[in-house]
């Protein structure tokens, strides 16, 4: 390459037009221009630089060992989740396929063909299919089967998607339709469905039946609906290519925990790389091609000001929140497991939240227009100095001098504000455990010494009771003078006569007895 450069530079060629003769890129050309033999032959004798992806081949290899099937983007998405990578994912892709060829390790093919259609208007076409896949599940250590309803707009390519841990019923189909419409902030003219029994019934030569609620659904918002026809899967090839991307991109080897907590990750994977990744295709941003084609999308139905219409029903979340078109929106602490359900009413730019028929009003917020926002009011959040005030107040009265305790649990609560909780409640088992005069002196110790510790606190408790218990233990002998002269009444001593005494000890044969 370097010598046919130079051969049509001493031709007189220009760099444009050497690089559109060799079909190389006009900044090689720019960097062989001027080029000395010399020079050129120290950049091959020079050695190739290192990828900076060569920290993770060890994590890369276990990868496609382990999943064989597994695609560079995928792996692109993971490394991006794990190390917060920053690399180009064709990067990713050339050192993949070259790990691949160095260590042979061949992917299962797919023979299947597609067809390309052109794109539609904008505004005019949402594609939808149902896909299933097994994953782990963490509690039961076996493979459960998670069920998908993907959706995707033709034009702009943007996805959405709704999970369910068992088989979703025609019902679910039409709450998830009226759930992508919340997200995306309108509907489409058409809808395009594979033939599946959440749909249809029967073909019936082209006068489809539906079931019950798609057809009640379907007249109720006036949408045009294509069904494909059986064997004909590139009509809808956008959508396929989106659920198996959903299913090998999102789903494959993630770990099931519960079913809110994998509705939050497919949230931020859709934020992350679902929406947010140039389509190989159109080669433009589904996020950002999706704010133009908003504005094609016909407002749903319940948007209106009809109050029958505009009530929707949604289910809280454990965080104690409620999901609508995207946003999360806060409710007061503790409305997980007190409610069940609650309605929605969109009233101008307001969403009110009620619990029961419309006769409690949990929380009113200002509907937001953006993606993926938590709207919350201050008012719902867990007021934790309340409570660690009240633990202070109950426990100053428990102590003999009110005005040093207060002292005292002012400068732990200022110290160690985190844990204020934890440490008025270790003081307050002290308190209960031990004596007054104990917890009282063990208090002006802490003041004098200037110790901010419920810890410290527990360790003098401890060590003045056991002082005050062996200061109880310990009685000074009391000595009583005894008198001569004092008898004790009915006690008569025996004595023996002394001459006696000394005539035996002269005699020496008898035995001294006392």
């Amino acid at each position: 390459m370097y010598s046919k450069i130079q051969a049509m530079k001493c031709q007189g060629f220009k760099q444009r037009k050497v690089s559109r003769i060799l079909q190389i890129h006009r900044s090689t050309v720019k960097k062989y221009w001027d080029m000395l033999p010399e020079e050129f032959q120290e950049t091959i004798l020079e050695p190739a630089k290192k990828s900076s992806l060569e920290q993770h081949k060890g994590l890369i290899l276990s990868w496609l060992n382990t999943y064989q099937e597994i695609t560079a983007a995928q792996i692109y998405d993971w490394l991006k989740d794990k190390y917060n990578l920053t690399l180009a994912e064709s990067s990713i892709r050339r050192y993949v396929r070259q790990l691949r060829m160095d260590y042979d390790i061949k992917p299962e093919q797919d023979d299947r063909e597609y067809q390309a259609i052109p794109d539609p208007p904008m505004g005019l076409q949402m594609q939808v299919d149902i896909g299933v896949i097994a994953v782990e599940n963490i509690a039961t250590r076996r493979y459960q089967k998670l069920y998908c309803i993907g959706f995707v707009l033709s034009h702009s390519r943007y996805k959405y998607g709704v999970w369910y841990s068992k088989p979703p019923a025609a019902q679910d189909m039409v709450n998830a339709i009226q759930s992508c419409f919340e997200w995306m902030g309108g509907k489409p003219k058409e809808l395009v469905f594979d033939q599946d029994r959440l749909i249809s019934v029967n073909e019936n030569y082209g006068d489809i039946i539906y079931t019950k609620e798609f057809e009640t659904f379907r007249q109720s918002e006036k949408l045009d609906i294509y069904l494909c026809r059986k064997g004909d899967p590139p009509s809808k090839g956008r959508i396929e290519a989106v659920v198996k991307f959903f299913k090998y991109n999102f789903a494959r080897y993630r770990q099931y925990t519960e079913q809110w907590i994998w509705d939050e990750e497919f949230e931020k994977w859709l934020h992350r790389t679902g929406n947010a990744k140039k389509h190989s295709v159109t080669k433009k941003v589904p996020a950002e091609a999706f704010e133009i084609e908003r504005g094609y999308l016909t407002p749903v139905a319940y948007k209106t000001d009809n109050l029958d219409v505009t009530i929707l029903l949604r289910k809280i979340r454990k965080d104690n929140t409620v999901m609508y078109e995207g946003n999360r929106y806060s409710v007061p602490i503790g409305s997980f497991g007190a409610h069940k359900e609650v309605q929605l009413d969109i009233v101008g730019d307001e969403l009110l939240i009620y619990a029961g028929y419309c006769d409690i009003l949990l929380a009113r917020h200002k509907i937001c227009y953006k993606k993926g926002r938590l709207i919350q009011n201050n008012d719902h959040l867990r007021n934790k100095d309340i409570k660690v005030a009240g633990m202070k107040e109950a426990l100053i009265v428990k102590f003999p001098h009110p005005e040093a305790a207060a002292k005292f649990l002012d400068s732990i609560h200022n110290e160690k504000k985190r844990y204020a909780r934890d440490q008025f409640m270790l003081i307050e088992k002290i308190i209960d455990e031990y004596s007054p005069l104990a917890v009282e002196t063990a208090l002006q110790y802490c003041l004098t010494n200037e110790l901010k510790s419920a810890v410290d606190f527990r360790d003098a408790v401890i060590h003045f009771s056991k002082v005050e218990k062996e200061a109880a233990c310990t009685v000074d002998p009391l000595i009583i003078p005894f008198a001569g002269n004092t008898r004790i009444p009915g006690i008569e001593v025996a004595k023996r006569d002394l001459q006696d005494m000394i005539r035996r000890l002269k005699e020496g044969d008898d035995k001294w007895l006392n």
